[in-house]
């Protein structure tokens, strides 16, 4: 199994966590596995790890199917859910408005919660397009697309772009110290990822993990600004 692989390459006994990162479906096909195949095959198999002692907690990735998703976690066989969340897509955490172009994830906190099920927030950054900028560092990965919100990376720059009043109107010194701080205000956050390219995005990321969450009035804001979003294509 790969936790065994990685572990040898580690030269470590065993793991803190341990995720399952295939997409978890309604139905079963390629690389995708349904919540079935999870909750029959796959926890069995992780739990027998977890006997043996090569991993402490158990975890998945939540891209997917929401209805799949929601299914999983309600299972309460994992402890550890990656959800998606960002200034983009807030749909984990509150109802998306009316045609609004993004996965709904039909607030999957909510059910992280109610199972104990602690979150780790990514693409907190919507891949890099809550820079507002199309430009990617030479040994940054390709432009994932899509990941939750618009179909295409540059309609999530596009968008992110729309939320630079944020930064105009003094929340914060850039989209991405307010992308940031937005996924840390959520009482379900545990932690975040933070893709970085650079030490210089390390030194800004955590210079606005320092700051903390944003404050009411920013969110109101950003919730106003992402309200001209409904209705477009995603």
């Amino acid at each position: 199994m790969s936790l065994e692989s990685s572990l040898a390459r580690l030269h470590l006994d065993r793991v803190d966590i341990f995720h399952l990162h295939n997409s978890i479906s309604e139905t079963e096909g390629g690389a995708a596995l349904s919540a079935r195949q999870v909750l029959g095959d796959v926890v069995p198999a992780f739990e027998r790890l977890r006997e043996q002692g090569k991993t402490r907690f158990l975890g998945i990735t939540g891209l997917g199917d929401t209805s799949a998703l929601q299914e999983v976690i309600d299972s309460r066989a994992f402890d550890s859910a990656q959800v998606v969340y960002n200034m983009l897509n807030p749909s984990a955490a509150e109802a998306l408005p009316t045609n609004y172009p993004a996965q709904d994830y039909g607030r999957l906190f909510d059910h992280t919660k109610a199972a104990g099920v602690g979150v780790v927030g990514i693409r907190v950054l919507a891949g890099g397009a809550l820079s507002g900028s199309a430009e990617r560092h030479p040994i940054a990965g390709p432009a994932p697309e899509p990941i939750g919100s618009a179909m295409s990376y540059d309609a999530d720059v596009d968008r992110a772009r729309r939320l630079i009043p944020l930064v105009k109107e003094g929340f914060a010194t850039s989209l991405t110290e307010v992308a940031t701080r937005f996924a840390l205000s959520h009482p379900a956050m545990g932690t975040i990822l933070v893709g970085m390219a650079t030490p210089q995005q390390f030194e800004d990321a955590l210079a606005a993990v320092q700051k903390g969450p944003l404050p009411r009035a920013a969110l109101d804001r950003l919730s106003a600004l992402r309200q001209a979003f409904s209705g477009e294509p995603r």
